[in-house]
C-alpha cells in the first residue's frame, strides 16, 4: 500500500489506516478472538499504521493492539495512542458506562498536564507491553467533548505544561510526533496558534458531507507542514449506508436534510457506477494534507468490504459534483467554526 509522510518528521503512514475503538467494546462487546482476527485482517490488506487510545473500552484495546503488534517484525508497523485521560481502578460495581460493552474495570480521570501526559504514556506502554509508541494524540481536548467551562481548564493545563511534555517525548525520541486527536475544528486552530503540530487526527469534518476543515484548517495545516489523518469518513455511517431508515450521522439519528443530501449524492455516485462509500473513502486523500484514512471496525468481513472499496477507481473529477451537497461547503466553513 502507499504511503504518506507525518508532517516533516520522516514517519511514513500507510494512506489507509486501522483504528481500534470497536475493538474496546464500542456499543458491543468485542471478545478477544473478534479482535484478533479482525486486526489481522487489517494486517493482510496491508494497513500498517494502527491507531489506539486507553479511553477505548477503558484500556482493552490498547491490550489487544499490543498483543497483536508484538508478533510483528520491528519497525514494520506504526502505532499512535492517546493522552488525556487517565485510567484510574475501581470496583466492579463502579465502573461506569460511557458506551464499550465489558471494558476493563477502570474509570477516567481527565489530565491534560504534564504529571498527567507522562502518567498515561507510562500506562499506555504497560497495558501494550511494546517498547515503542510513535505518535501521541491530546485526546478530545475541546468544547465538542468537554462543555465551554471545563474545556477553558483542560486547555490551560495543555498549555502550561503539557505542550512541554510532549515535546520532551519528542525530542528524546520516546515518540516521533504528537498532536491532537480530537472531533472539531475550532480547538485546532486555538491550539496551533501555541505550538506547530506534527499531525491531527480529525473524526468527521473532512468528508464527502462536512467540510468543516476546509476553510481555515486545512490551510493552515499546509502552511505549518502539519498531517491530517482522517476518522469518521463515513460520518457514523450515513455515506455507507446512504439514506435508509435509521441511517446516523455525527453520532445521532440523520435529520431529513442530511438524509437529502445523501440521496443526492448517492446518485452521482451511481452515475459512475460507484457505491457512494468509495468515493467517500478515497475523498480525503484528494489533498496534499492528509497523510492517511483511519478505518475502525470490529468485524474482519467489515474491514475486507471497505478495502476492496478502497482499490475501486475512483475518476478525480466526480469530486465536485459532490460540493452543492454538503452540510458545511468551502465557501461556509469559515462561517460555521467561527459559530
Amino acid at each position: 500500500m502507499k504511503t504518506r509522510t507525518i508532517g516533516r518528521t520522516g514517519l511514513a503512514v500507510t494512506e489507509f489506516s486501522f483504528g481500534t475503538a470497536s475493538l474496546g467494546g464500542l456499543y458491543r462487546a468485542c471478545p478477544r478472538e473478534t479482535a484478533m482476527a479482525t486486526l489481522n485482517a487489517a494486517w493482510d490488506e496491508g494497513l500498517r499504521y494502527v491507531d489506539t487510545a486507553p479511553w477505548y473500552g477503558f484500556g482493552l484495546a490498547e491490550r489487544y493492539t499490543g498483543d497483536f503488534l508484538r508478533e510483528k517484525p520491528k519497525g514494520s508497523y506504526v502505532l499512535s495512542t492517546k493522552v488525556g485521560r487517565v485510567m484510574v481502578p475501581v470496583p466492579d460495581d463502579k465502573v461506569p458506562n460511557y458506551g464499550f460493552v465489558d471494558p476493563l474495570p477502570f474509570d477516567v480521570l481527565y489530565d491534560y498536564s504534564y504529571d498527567g501526559i507522562m502518567r498515561s504514556v507510562e500506562l499506555s506502554y504497560a497495558r501494550l507491553g511494546l517498547n515503542r509508541i510513535d505518535i501521541l494524540y491530546v485526546h478530545d481536548i475541546g468544547v465538542y467533548t468537554h462543555g465551554a467551562e471545563r474545556n477553558a481548564v483542560y486547555i490551560r493545563q495543555l498549555l502550561d505544561s503539557g505542550l512541554k511534555a510532549l515535546g520532551e517525548l519528542k525530542s528524546t525520541g520516546v515518540i516521533s510526533a504528537f498532536g491532537l486527536g480530537v472531533n472539531e475544528v475550532p480547538v485546532c486552530l486555538d491550539v496551533m496558534r501555541h505550538v506547530d503540530l506534527d499531525c491531527i487526527l480529525l473524526a468527521g469534518r473532512y468528508t464527502l458531507l462536512d467540510r468543516s476543515a476546509v476553510a481555515d484548517l486545512l490551510p493552515l495545516c499546509v502552511e505549518k507542514g502539519t498531517s491530517l489523518v482522517v476518522g469518521g469518513v463515513f460520518n457514523s455511517g450515513i455515506l455507507a449506508t446512504g439514506p435508509v431508515a435509521g441511517a446516523h450521522f455525527d453520532y445521532m439519528p440523520a435529520t431529513s436534510e442530511t438524509q437529502a443530501k445523501v440521496g443526492a449524492m448517492v446518485g452521482i455516485a451511481e452515475e459512475k457506477g460507484l457505491p457512494l462509500a468509495a468515493p467517500a473513502l478515497h475523498f480525503p486523500l484528494q489533498h496534499p494534507a492528509v497523510a492517511s484514512v483511519l478505518l475502525g471496525t470490529a468485524k474482519p468481513e467489515s474491514l475486507r468490504r471497505n478495502m476492496t472499496l478502497a482499490r475501486r477507481d475512483v475518476p478525480k473529477d466526480i469530486y465536485p459534483a459532490f460540493e452543492p451537497y454538503t452540510l458545511v461547503a468551502p465557501e461556509l466553513a469559515l462561517e460555521a467554526v467561527r459559530q
